[in-house]
C-alpha cells in the first residue's frame, strides 16, 4: 500500500539535482580491446574537464594519457574510432591538432608520439586497423580539409583510406573515389582488405558497398588488387560492420531482406545466416565510427555473439553461423549496447558496455562456457558504472521504468516510450483525476533511436512528478528499413504528426497518461527541428503548451548548404528533392519561415561554435517570434559546438529547461 504524502504532479521535491547528475560523471564514449594482449580499454568523455576524451585501462583506472591530450575525432563531424590498442600499442588521434599518436601502455607517464606529418588541423583520422603482419602499418580514414578550411565549402572535403607507416611517419593514399568510408579491416593473414564505400546523396544506412580487394606489401608499401564489390547496392540495399571471423569468413549486417540481418561472405557468395529472415535489426545505423554489434566467441570463428533491436531495445544472442539455425536468445538486462569486443576467444569472453533500465552503464565482461549453452553465461563487471555510486545515493525505487507501446493504426503504428512519474516520497497527486505533465522528447538524426536505458536527466523530471514519453517516430531506427523510409521525402511531417498523434492518445482512455494541455515538446539537433515544426508548421501548433529546442534546425535549406559533408545531401531525401530542384518545398519545411504561427512558450538552448547548426539560424529565430510579441528565451554557450561536452553547460541546460517549463505551467 502506498504510503507517500500526495502532492500536485510537477511539484514533487526530488534528491536528483543536476548537480548529483554531473558528480563524477565519465560516459564511456569507446571500448577497445588489445587483441594480442587480451586486454580491455575504453575512452572515458570528461564534462568537468572542458569535454575532452581520455584513454583509460580499464582494469586498473589508469590514464594513459596526460591532461593535454583529446582522444577525439572530427571524421564525418560525429567522431568515433579516435583509438585502437594493439600488442600494447595505443595508436590514437588527438582532436586538438587532428594528428595521429602512439603511445607505450605498458610504459607509465609515457608520451604520446606523433606518427603522421603536421597538418595544421586540415587531416583528421579515425577507424583504425593495425596490419597483423607489419604492425608499423595502420589503416584508417583520413579527412582532408586543406580545400575547405573555414568549413564554407563541404563539397571540397575529400575522404580517403589510407596507409599510416608509423616508422616513417608519413600517410599515403589507398583507397580513393567514394565520398566516404568506413570499417576498412586487414583479415588476419593480412592479404586482403574489406572495407565500407558509399557515395552522395546516401547516407550509410540508405544504400552502401562492402568492398574485398588483395593486398601486396613491398617494402612498406601497400597496394590493392582484385578489387571487388562484394555487397551491398547504392541507394537499395545497405551494408555495415564488416570483420573478419577468419581467414575465409566476413560477416557484416545487410538490410536486403528490409532488416539488417547477419550475412557472411565465403568462397565467393554473400549469404544470410538465417534460413529465415527475421524481423529485427542486428545492427543500427552507423552516425558514429568504431561501432561493432557482434564477435566471434570460439576459435574457428563459428560461434557469435550479437546483439538485436527487439521493442526499442537491445537483446542479446548466440548464433552457429555455419547451421543457419535461428538465433539462441541469452536472458540479460542489457538493453543499450553499441559495441562488442572480443577479449579472448580461446577463453570465450567477450566484452560491451551498457545500461540497463534501472542501472548506470558499466563495461561488463561475458564469459560463455564451452558448451555455449545461453543459460549459462556469466557476466561480470569489470568498468565502473558511467557514474559510479549514483544511484546507491537515491532512495529505492525513485527509478521510473520505461514502458515501450505501440500506439495508433496498424498500417501506421507509432513506437514510444513512457516514463511515468516515481518518488517513493509520494503516493500520486493532492488533485482528484490530475494527469501529469507531460516532457514529450524527439531524439536526434532524425534515423536514430531512443533507447531504454538509464538516463538521470528522465529521472530528473520523473522524480518531480512529471511523466517522459520518448517518440520513437515513423523514420526511426530499430523497427526495419520501411520504417526508416516513412520519413522519405516527409520530414517535418511524419515526426510531428506522430508526435501529436502520440500525445493524443496517451492522454485519454485506455491509458490516461499525461495532461495534453501541458505537454512540453523538446530535442536538440533534429529533434530540435520537429520540436521547432511541432510548434509552426504542423497540423496543430498549439498541439503542444510549451517547447524547448537545443541546438535545433530551423533552416533546412540553410543546413543543406552549410553543415558537414557527412550530411550535406540528406535533406536531398528527407525533404524530397534538393534546394536548387525545389526551394518552395524547403520555405514549406523551415520553422524559420513560420515562426509567425508559434504561439507557445518557446526556449532556445544553442551552442556558440556549432557547425552543424549556426548560432545565426537560432537567433534568427529568436529574433522572429520576439518580433510578433511570442515568449521565447535564448541562451547561447560559449565554446560548445553541436551539444554539451561541459558540465556546467549540461548542469544549466537541464536546470534552464525544468525552470522554464515550471513557470509556463505555473508550477511554482
Amino acid at each position: 500500500m502506498a504510503t507517500g504524502i500526495k502532492a500536485p504532479y510537477g511539484t514533487w521535491q526530488s534528491p536528483i539535482t543536476a548537480d548529483a547528475i554531473l558528480q563524477g560523471s565519465k560516459p564511456i564514449a569507446e571500448l577497445l580491446v588489445d587483441p594480442i594482449a587480451n586486454k580491455i580499454y575504453h575512452v572515458e568523455s570528461r564534462p568537468a574537464e572542458a569535454g575532452r576524451s581520455v584513454l583509460v585501462e580499464t582494469e586498473t583506472a589508469r590514464e594513459l594519457v596526460g591532461k593535454e591530450w583529446n582522444v577525439r575525432t572530427g571524421v564525418h563531424e560525429y567522431g568515433g574510432g579516435a583509438a585502437i590498442v594493439y600488442n600494447g600499442i595505443a595508436y590514437f588521434s588527438h582532436y586538438g591538432d587532428g594528428r595521429v599518436y602512439t603511445v607505450d601502455v605498458k610504459a607509465e607517464g609515457a608520451t604520446p608520439e606523433a606518427v603522421t606529418p603536421d597538418s595544421k588541423s586540415l587531416h583528421r583520422f579515425a577507424d583504425f586497423d593495425v596490419h597483423p603482419k607489419n604492425s608499423e602499418l595502420v589503416v584508417a580514414i583520413m579527412e582532408d580539409h586543406t580545400d575547405d578550411p573555414n568549413g564554407e565549402a563541404p563539397s571540397k572535403v575529400v575522404n580517403t583510406l589510407c596507409i599510416i607507416d608509423t616508422t616513417s611517419k608519413s600517410v599515403s593514399s589507398l583507397v580513393s573515389g567514394a565520398d566516404f568510408y568506413s570499417n576498412a579491416r586487414f583479415s588476419p593473414d593480412g592479404t586482403r582488405l574489406v572495407w565500407v564505400q558509399w557515395f552522395h546523396p546516401d547516407m550509410p544506412w540508405e544504400g552502401s558497398e562492402l568492398r574485398h580487394a588483395d593486398i601486396v606489401v613491398t617494402e612498406g608499401k601497400v597496394s590493392l588488387s582484385n578489387v571487388l564489390t562484394i555487397a551491398g547496392v547504392p541507394s537499395q540495399i545497405s551494408v555495415a560492420f564488416p570483420s573478419w571471423i577468419n581467414n575465409d569468413t566476413i560477416l557484416f549486417t545487410s538490410d536486403q531482406s528490409g532488416y539488417q540481418n547477419l550475412h557472411k561472405y565465403a568462397g565467393g557468395q554473400d549469404t544470410p545466416v538465417f534460413l529465415e529472415p527475421i524481423a529485427q535489426d542486428f545492427s543500427q545505423p552507423a552516425w558514429v565510427l568504431g561501432w561493432s554489434p557482434y564477435v566471434p566467441v570460439d576459435d574457428i570463428g563459428r560461434t557469435i555473439l550479437c546483439t538485436a533491436w527487439k521493442d526499442g531495445k537491445n537483446i542479446i544472442y548466440l548464433v552457429d553461423i555455419q547451421s543457419r539455425a535461428a538465433p539462441k536468445l541469452i536472458e540479460a538486462p542489457f538493453v543499450a549496447i553499441d559495441v562488442i569486443r572480443a577479449v579472448s576467444t580461446g577463453s570465450h569472453q567477450a566484452v560491451f558496455s551498457s545500461p540497463k533500465v534501472d542501472g548506470d552503464s558499466a563495461i561488463i565482461l561475458c564469459t560463455l562456457p564451452s558448451s555455449f549453452e545461453p543459460e549459462d553465461i556469466k557476466f561480470t563487471v569489470v568498468g565502473p558504472a558511467q557514474k559510479k555510486g549514483l544511484s546507491g545515493n537515491f532512495p529505492d525505487g525513485i527509478v521510473s521504468v520505461p514502458r515501450p507501446l505501440s500506439i495508433g493504426p496498424q498500417d501506421a503504428l507509432v513506437h514510444v516510450v513512457y516514463y511515468p512519474p516515481t518518488n517513493p516520497a509520494y503516493s500520486g497527486s493532492s488533485i482528484p483525476d490530475e494527469l501529469p505533465p507531460c516532457a514529450v522528447s524527439i531524439h536526434g538524426g532524425p534515423t536514430a533511436l531512443e533507447t531504454q536505458g538509464l538516463n538521470w536527466k528522465k529521472q530528473y523530471f520523473t522524480s518531480r512528478g512529471w511523466a517522459w514519453l520518448d517518440i520513437n517516430y515513423g523514420g526511426s531506427s530499430g523497427y526495419g528499413r520501411q520504417y526508416i523510409q516513412r520519413l522519405a521525402g516527409k520530414w517535418g511531417i511524419v515526426d510531428t504528426e506522430d508526435s501529436i498523434k502520440a500525445v493524443d492518445i496517451l492522454s485519454k482512455a485506455p491509458y490516461s497518461l499525461l495532461d495534453a494541455k501541458r505537454t512540453a515538446i523538446r530535442g536538440g539537433s533534429a529533434g530540435g527541428y520537429t520540436a521547432l515544426a511541432a510548434l509552426s508548421i504542423s497540423s496543430n501548433p498549439a498541439a503542444f503548451a510549451a517547447g524547448t529546442s537545443s541546438y535545433g534546425i530551423s533552416d533546412v535549406a540553410k543546413l543543406a548548404e552549410f553543415t558537414h559533408k557527412f550530411e550535406s545531401h540528406y535533406m536531398t531525401r528527407l525533404i524530397g528533392a534538393t534546394p536548387e530542384e525545389n526551394p518552395q518545398l524547403y520555405k514549406e519545411r523551415s520553422p524559420i519561415y513560420h515562426a509567425d504561427n508559434i504561439t507557445s512558450p518557446l526556449l532556445i538552448l544553442q551552442g556558440e561554435i556549432d557547425r552543424v547548426v549556426p548560432k545565426e539560424q537560432a537567433e534568427q529565430m529568436r529574433d522572429i517570434i520576439l518580433e510578433k510579441g511570442g515568449v521565447v528565451e535564448y541562451k547561447l554557450y560559449e565554446g560548445e559546438g553541436h551539444g554539451w561536452r561541459q558540465d556546467k553547460n549540461i548542469k544549466d541546460a537541464l536546470e534552464r529547461e525544468l525552470d522554464f517549463y515550471e513557470r509556463q505551467f505555473k508550477l511554482k
